[in-house]
């Protein structure tokens, strides 16, 4: 059995899927639902035997050592954490909270759980941590992407909560010898990703007649990489990675944030098109022909980082590992299952994220 952490959102729960279909192997799925962790991701798995979900918080030292001691894991998949970097500029508690006394509450339990293995089982442990190329802060224009030996330069209470992490999982190896793995991934994006990150955000605002909300001049430039790509490099790590060592996984899409936005306009006026659906602007109640009418600039926000690239030339190197998506073959199927799963969306629209919403690109900024 394997344990992931953050087992019910976006990059855990297609991850659990796609371990759970292509595995006989069960996970102990501990997730504590906050507002991003969604038991509906993971509804085709309510009757299997190999999928065991635990409610709980990683910070909860007590559960954590009973969860070791019953189930006996032979690998820790980390996903948990407050990921949003915006989220973080309003309440950057939460972030030093899951991100970092989690991850400690979750390396000493595990340490504690390895240090009683028999040496056999010790030397096939991993602890695999899932962070992101934020921690290496931002890129101008024609700076190199970044590589595994990049220096950490956090610009978020975000990223910063998750370049701490990253040390303490350092920490954990070279001081405790505990077998880590990291993986720094860029933008992900697919299905099941909660509806306040850019691309199902201009998803499901455009189907709804919504402004667009972009960011400065929206020439943010970022790694895009298909999720479930994500995922198989993941296992791929976890199988055969060295154990201490740094892996960057990156789709090689750098794209600017306006170009996204139009790709997923196109998209949408190809396979839903505004007219046919009789979608209106919310704001002015026109009837739309393209989606595209509905981009809207809006203050830039806070220490945003210009550009962001990844190398991911030593996970293929060492690991044989390549994305299988390129970003039009991903973005279109990404486009297809928001359509196909509406349902879905309006569930996870709660009160809570509408008032989010609100704040965030409505509300004047000060």
């Amino acid at each position: 059995m394997i344990l992931v952490t953050g087992g019910a959102g976006f990059i855990g729960s297609n991850f659990v899927l796609q371990w759970h279909a292509s595995t006989t192997e069960p996970v102990l799925n501990l997730d504590a639902l906050t507002y991003a962790g969604n038991m509906e991701n993971l509804r085709s798995l309510a009757d299997s035997s190999r999928h065991v979900f635990v409610h709980g918080d990683i910070t909860d030292a007590t559960l954590l050592e009973r969860l070791f001691a019953e189930h006996r894991p032979r690998a820790v998949v980390h996903f948990a954490a407050e990921s949003h970097v915006d989220r973080s500029i309003h309440g950057p508690e939460a972030f030093v909270h899951t991100n970092v006394n989690g991850t400690f509450r979750l390396l000493e339990a595990a340490r504690a759980y390895w240090n009683d293995l028999a040496a056999e089982e010790q030397q096939a442990f991993r602890f695999l941590h899932v962070s992101t190329d934020e921690v290496y802060g931002t890129l101008g224009p024609a700076d190199p992407a970044f590589t595994e030996t990049t220096p950490y330069a956090p610009n978020s209470p975000y990223s910063a909560s998750k370049a701490a992490s990253d040390h303490l999982v350092r920490a954990y190896h070279h001081t405790y010898g505990l077998p880590t793995l990291t993986t720094n991934c860029s933008n992900n994006y697919g299905p099941y990703h909660f509806p306040e990150k850019l691309i199902p955000l201009m998803i499901v605002n455009a189907l709804a007649g919504k402004p667009l909300p972009v960011y400065g001049d929206g020439q943010q430039i970022r790694d895009w990489l298909y999720v479930k790509d994500h995922c198989s490099a993941i296992r791929r790590v976890l199988e055969a990675g060295r154990t201490g060592e740094t892996y960057n996984v990156g789709g090689w899409n750098e794209k600017a944030n306006i170009d996204i936005v139009h790709t997923v306009c196109a998209l949408l006026d190809e396979l839903a098109p505004a007219p046919a659906r009789h979608v209106q602007h919310s704001v002015t109640g026109k009837p739309l022909q393209r989606y595209a009418e509905l981009i809207t600039h809006v203050a830039d926000r806070p220490g945003h980082d210009r550009r962001y690239a990844i190398d991911a030339r030593k996970i293929e190197r060492e690991l044989g590992w390549k994305p299988a998506e390129t970003f039009e073959t991903g973005i279109r199927k990404t486009v297809r299952w928001y359509l196909a799963n509406q349902d879905w969306v309006a569930n996870v629209q709660n009160g809570s994220y509408r008032d989010w919403i609100q704040r965030q690109y409505e509300e004047p900024r000060e």
